[in-house]
């Protein structure tokens, strides 16, 4: 992890690769970039270059937008100022309250497009959003060897195929903002409080470390996500790469030391990552119980529904519904599943069995 120090190397003795070393050193490194050894650093390239997702850049702030502040490795949103020197990654994004933007093909200037740390050109944006802040590329960070470092590099290493995993329980949505992070936490909480050591992961979504920190704050043990499997945001990736993520991070979950491990799918059913994953989901035989999070009660029945069909029934509904007695009433009576609160997921007794019905207390930790 970079310190941010100024090496106390005498100025005749200053490489050209320890003088990149010290300018790494100085510039702002971003969450999306935390698991990077940058000992491994020594040029810049620009010149017969072309970027590709997950590469590593160092970049100038030329002008501030909708992300004024940056996520670093510690999970702090620093203020960022014109002229800053960021090191970020590229890749796509996909969220409909913010933007839609995808890798250039070129090295010129784009956007942080995520305050996690995306390099990314914003095609386009939501109606209440200001313009993305404006980035310029100093150049592709490399190794002595040429090659460009990118956050595959640094993964997770593949699991043990053959290991048992324990059970799993994912949480989907409706929508981005349907209740999903929030109702994953009180799942986590809940188990926590119950006695059982739970893992989590975050499976799809753009590079930011929010997630992540709630799932800890909420009693997880240990709490992965796509940028851990070598990726700054899934948007795009084929169905082979989410399955190698999906297998990747559930295999380092299924330690002896995790009962139970919790997922949260980004964004809603209908986007592409999500629908893609979740037919391998039934594929594999990956999820226990699936936990629908929703802000209406439309979206909730046609989402359970939709699950139905898939091979991968709700076992509840939850999310933003739930704390309108009204939706919650309607929902349950059209779509026949029942709808919980967050005080339920939250609560030590019930929320064992709501996701493991007999077996609730096989795995509770002595």
């Amino acid at each position: 992890m970079i310190k941010h120090i100024t090496p106390k190397l005498p100025s005749s003795h200053l490489t050209a690769a320890n003088t990149l070393q010290a300018r790494l050193m100085m510039a702002r490194a971003a969450f999306t970039t935390r698991n990077v050894n940058f000992g491994e650093a020594h040029a810049l390239k620009r010149r017969g270059v072309t970027p590709k997702p997950g590469d590593l850049l160092l970049a100038e702030i030329s002008d501030l937008g909708q992300h004024p502040r940056m996520e670093n490795h510690a999970g702090r949103r620093g203020q960022l100022y014109v002229g800053d020197e960021v090191i970020v990654a590229y890749g796509n994004r996909y969220a409909p309250d913010q933007f839609e933007a995808m890798v250039p093909a070129h090295l010129g200037a784009c956007h942080l497009a995520a305050g996690g740390g995306v390099a990314s050109e914003v095609l386009v944006r939501h109606a209440r959003m200001r313009p993305a802040t404006d980035i310029r590329p100093i150049g592709l960070i490399a190794r002595k060897s040429g090659s460009i470092m990118n956050l595959a590099d640094f993964a997770l290493a593949a699991p043990d195929a053959t290991a048992e995993l324990p059970p799993v329980i994912a949480v989907v949505g409706s929508s981005m903002n349907a209740g999903k992070t929030t109702s994953a936490a009180g799942i986590i909480h809940g188990l926590t409080r119950a006695g059982f050591k739970v893992g989590a992961a975050k499976l799809t979504g753009t590079g930011s470390g929010g997630d992540l920190w709630t799932m800890r704050d909420a009693g997880a043990i240990t709490a992965y996500d796509f940028t851990d499997a070598g990726y700054a945001s899934t948007y795009m990736l084929d169905m082979a790469e989410l399955t190698t993520i999906t297998q990747t991070l559930l295999g380092n979950l299924g330690r002896p030391d995790h009962d139970i491990v919790v997922v949260e799918i980004a964004d809603g059913l209908f986007q592409r990552e999500t629908a893609m994953l979740l037919a391998q989901a039934q594929q594999h035989a990956w999820f226990r119980s699936v936990i629908f999070a929703a802000g209406d009660a439309m979206s909730a029945c046609h989402g359970a529904a939709m699950l139905a069909n898939m091979g991968l029934p709700a076992t509840a509904i939850t999310g933003l519904l739930s704390i309108s007695p009204l939706a919650a009433r309607e929902a349950e009576l059209v779509s026949g599943v029942p709808v919980v609160s967050l005080g339920m997921l939250r609560d030590p007794v019930q929320v064992p069995k709501l996701l493991l019905g007999d077996n609730a207390g096989q795995s509770v930790a002595a």
